[in-house]
């Protein structure tokens, strides 16, 4: 049994190489200070309902990782309840990994970033499969995005903390960049309608 949610992530061995590399004494300061969240607080729910991808992270029986990219409309992962997060599985290439990974162990990870804002939220947890639950897939299915849902996951957390931006690279999603160039374009077009009137006026004092 943990004595601390963050104990998840900081087992005997991760603490040991903490203490042998000397950042053991400030993570427990921390930890004891406030420890990291294992419910869904409105600053997370906010973060998640923003996000249009994620990575997720399962392992085989015997260890084996695989992470997989999961995308979709902004707000496709979804907050159930305060514990519990879930999204719609499209039908994809039928490899399979993660289903089968799941099915012998359901220890699983989700890793959200925010490149625009440098941020990222990184969350343990187990997670589990629903099928032929048509309601609950309605309700985690994007309105109106073209992709056929087969089944839906439901991802348990256990603990979830947020990282320091240091060495994200800001990166911008189609949509900012539109506006942003949008704005710019307008920009361009007011400068040159007024150079116009300008050369015209010059034009007519002549």
């Amino acid at each position: 049994m943990v004595k601390f949610a963050s104990d998840i992530a900081f087992t005997p061995s991760v603490k040991a190489e903490q203490t042998r590399l000397g950042s053991r004494t400030g993570y427990q300061k921390a930890v004891e200070n406030r420890d990291w969240r294992s419910v869904v607080t409105d600053d997370l729910r906010a973060f998640i309902a923003e996000r249009d991808s994620f990575y997720f992270a399962t392992a085989s029986g015997d260890g084996q990782p695989y992470i997989q990219h999961r995308g979709g409309p902004k707000g496709f992962l979804r907050v159930v309840d305060e514990h519990t997060l879930g999204f719609a599985d499209y039908s994809g290439n039928r490899q399979y990994i993660t289903l089968g990974n799941l099915a012998e162990n359901d220890r699983a990870y989700i890793f959200l970033m925010d490149y625009a804002n440098r941020r990222r939220v990184k969350l343990w947890g187990r997670a589990r499969i629903v099928e032929d639950d048509p309601e609950l897939i309605e309700q985690l299915m994007p309105r109106g995005y073209k992709a056929r849902p087969e089944r839906v996951f439901l991802f348990t957390i256990e603990v979830w903390d947020i990282n320091c931006p240091q060495h994200i690279v800001a990166r911008y999603d189609e949509e900012t960049v539109r506006l942003a160039t949008a704005k710019l374009g307008e920009r361009v077009a007011q400068l040159e309608a007024e150079n116009a009137e300008l050369k015209a006026r010059l034009k007519r004092a002549e």
